[in-house]
């Protein structure tokens, strides 16, 4: 795993990524565009064996022609790690032992907040917020790491 600030050293050209937001029962998953300017919801996994969640996100990897993992690192407030955050880091380190691509933690923190607030605000009525809520936190996620990138 690296720090964003490696990724940002190693990216020569612009490539899509994904972002996921690992839940106790269901990761969102979100991905950009090649010029990493937008970060979209793409789908939400139901959280089962980390074999079937590798096989996942090597077809979506494939099918989409992604080149780096962006992954929510939950922070407790006051940025200590904490239970979730350590489950965060070995979740990233079992998929980097599968897939051969720059994996890195983004501070996650008010993602889920976040993601449920924006969709509030765009009159999307609660059983639909709630059914979008981990992909809207993982291109929440996502968004936040490319505005890093990007700056």
């Amino acid at each position: 795993m690296i720090t964003l600030e490696e990724f940002k050293k190693k990216q020569l050209d612009r490539c899509r990524l994904i972002g996921l937001d690992l839940g106790s029962k269901r990761i969102g998953v979100s991905i950009c565009d090649e010029k990493q300017l937008i970060a979209t919801p793409f789908k939400t996994i139901e959280r089962s064996s980390s074999k079937d969640l590798i096989n996942e996100l090597q077809n979506i990897i494939k099918d989409n022609n992604i080149k780096g993992i962006i992954v929510g690192n939950p922070l407790n407030m006051d940025g200590s790690s904490g239970s979730s955050a350590q489950s965060a880091k070995d979740i990233s380190d079992n998929i980097s032992r599968s897939i051969d691509l720059p994996i890195c933690l983004w501070d996650e923190r008010l993602s889920t907040v976040g993601a449920f607030n924006l969709s509030s605000q765009l009159d999307v009525n609660v059983s639909k917020r709630e059914k979008k809520i981990d992909e809207n936190a993982a291109a929440f996620i996502l968004q936040g790491a490319l505005d890093f990138l990007n700056n």
